[in-house]
């Protein structure tokens, strides 16, 4: 089973922009697709965003236009850029190569 290592969290100001990556040691290749979730204490998990083996890519609502999903097979690495941060976003977020591969989660703290 492949393992998944997310970083790139932090604390930024509202309005900043954060890059958080996701790195597989195995495979990351077009079977499976991929994604990111977030959850604050106290609530579900929820979906980010997620991207299919053709690149199809899909967002909650709240994210649209504001993050992008991608994914670099070569280099076996998701990303999720985060721009326009807003307090809301405030969670740990989590990476899933689908099914059931999840990351152990990163902190981003949206605050001034």
């Amino acid at each position: 089973q492949v393992q998944l290592v997310e970083s790139g969290g932090g604390l930024v100001q509202p309005g900043g922009s954060l890059r958080l990556s996701c790195a597989a040691s195995g495979s990351i290749d077009n079977r499976n697709a991929m994604g990111w979730y977030r959850q604050v204490p106290g609530k579900e998990r929820e979906s980010v965003a997620t991207i299919t083996p053709s690149g199809r890519t899909n967002y909650r609502d709240s994210v649209k236009g504001r993050f992008t999903i991608s994914r670099d097979n070569a280099r076996n690495t998701l990303y999720l850029q985060m721009n326009s941060l807003k307090p809301e976003d405030t969670a740990v977020y989590y990476c899933i190569k689908f099914p059931n591969s999840w990351g152990q989660g990163t902190q981003v703290t949206v605050s001034s």
